[in-house]
C-alpha cells in the first residue's frame, strides 16, 4: 500500500526546531530528520515487515505494563494497543520508510515507531496527528523505554519470527529430498570418491543423504534462535532501568508471553543484555553450517546432472529456461548454480 500525499504540511517540532511533516504523513518529525538524513541504501524499514511486527509486538507489551502500573490513561492505552494491532495486521506499513543504514544506534528506527503509534492512536482517540499533548510518542508511546532495550527487544522479535517462517520452508526442502529418496529408491548408480568410480548405490541413497545432513541442522538453529527469546526490556538506556518503574520489566515480558505465545524470558543481568550481540553471531553461525551443507548439496546435483551426452548426466535437473543466446537446445542448471551464487 502507498499512501498518496496532498502536498499539504503540518508543523511537528523538537529539540532542533521546527519541520513540515506531510499531513497524512503517520510518522512525524524524528522520522523526517531520519529520512534527509541517511539517505544511504535502498533498504529500508517497510522492506522488512517482520522486522516492524516485532516493533509493535513490543510497544503493545510495553503499553499493557505502563498501563497496569497507571502510567497511561484508559484512553492512551485503548489508541496505543490499537494502533499495535493494526501494525500487526500490516497495516500502514508504508509509514516506516526510514534507511536501514542509520547512524543513531537505531533512535531513528524507534522514533519511527513511537511515531506511527502515536499519530495513529490520535486518530483512533479522535485527535489530529501531532496533537501529541494528548498522546506523545516519547512520554506515553516510548514510557519507560530507550531505544537501547526496546530496539534489540523489536530485533530479536522480528528475528524469531524470521527463523518460524525460514524454518517452514527449511522442513519442505527436507521433505522434497525425503521423497525424492523414495522415488529413486530402485535406480541404481555409481558411487564415487575423489570423483572416481567406487562402489554401487542407489539414486535414492544420495537424496536421502541430503535430506539427513539438512535436518541433522534443525537443533543446532532452533537452539540459537531461542536465544532470541531472552530480551532486555526495563534496561531503559544502559541497563541499570532508569525511568522505568519498579516492576514494569517483569510486567512487560509477561505481557510479551501473553502477546506473542512465545516463552520470552527476561536477561538474567541487564547491563550486559544491553551491550551483548552474541545471539545474532549464535544465529549466523548456525545459518552458515545449513549454507556449507546446501553449497554442497547444489554442487552435487550440477555434477551428477552434468551433460547431457558428454557429463556424468546420472538424471535430468528440471529445466528453468534456455541456457544460451548462440547454443540451441542448451539448458543449464540455473537453481542450483544461483544458490551457489548467493552462498
Amino acid at each position: 500500500m502507498t499512501t498518496k500525499y496532498s502536498g499539504k504540511t503540518r508543523i511537528e517540532s523538537d529539540l532542533l526546531g521546527e519541520m513540515e511533516v506531510p499531513v497524512e504523513a503517520l510518522y512525524g518529525v524524528q522520522t523526517l530528520r531520519g529520512i534527509e538524513n541517511f539517505p544511504i541504501s535502498r533498504f529500508h524499514l517497510n522492506d522488512y515487515p517482520l522486522f516492524i511486527n516485532g516493533l509493535a509486538m513490543t510497544k503493545l507489551g510495553a503499553a499493557k505494563a505502563n498501563f497496569e502500573l497507571g502510567l497511561l490513561t484508559e484512553a492512551q492505552f485503548d489508541g496505543i494497543s490499537k494502533a499495535c494491532l493494526e501494525i500487526l495486521d500490516g497495516k500502514h506499513h508504508e509509514h516506516f520508510p526510514c534507511d536501514m543504514i542509520q547512524g543513531g544506534a537505531g533512535t531513528t528506527t524507534n522514533m519511527n515507531a513511537n511515531e506511527v503509534i502515536a499519530n495513529r492512536a490520535l486518530q483512533i482517540m479522535g485527535h489530529e496527528a501531532g496533537e501529541y499533548q494528548y498522546c506523545s510518542p516519547n512520554d506515553h508511546v516510548n514510557c519507560s523505554q530507550s531505544t537501547n532495550d526496546a530496539y534489540p527487544c523489536g530485533i530479536h522479535l522480528g528475528l524469531y519470527a524470521t527463523h518460524k517462517v525460514f524454518m517452514g520452508h527449511y522442513n519442505a526442502l527436507i521433505e522434497s529430498f525425503e521423497k525424492k529418496a523414495k522415488e529413486f529408491a530402485h535406480i541404481l548408480k555409481m558411487g564415487r570418491t575423489q570423483l572416481e568410480d567406487a562402489v554401487p548405490m542407489t539414486l535414492g541413497q544420495t537424496f536421502g543423504a541430503f535430506a539427513q545432513i539438512l535436518k541433522e541442522e534443525r537443533k543446532n538453529l532452533e537452539f540459537a534462535a531461542e536465544e532470541f527469546l531472552t530480551v532486555n526490556m526495563g534496561a531503559t538506556a544502559i541497563g541499570t532501568g532508569i525511568c522505568s518503574e519498579p516492576e514494569y520489566a517483569e510486567k512487560c515480558i509477561a505481557a510479551l508471553r501473553e502477546i506473542t505465545g512465545w516463552d520470552i524470558k527476561l536477561a538474567e543481568d541487564l547491563v550486559a543484555a544491553t551491550s551483548d550481540t552474541t545471539c545474532m553471531v549464535g544465529y549466523s553461525s548456525a545459518l552458515r553450517r545449513v549454507a556449507v551443507k546446501l553449497n554442497k548439496i547444489c554442487n552435487d546435483l550440477r555434477l551428477l546432472g552434468s551433460g547431457p551426452r558428454c557429463g556424468l548426466h546420472e538424471f535430468d535437473l528440471p529445466a528453468r529456461q534456455p541456457g544460451s543466446s548462440i547454443m540451441p537446445g542448451k539448458v543449464n542448471p540455473v537453481i542450483p548454480e544461483v544458490m551457489n551464487q548467493i552462498f
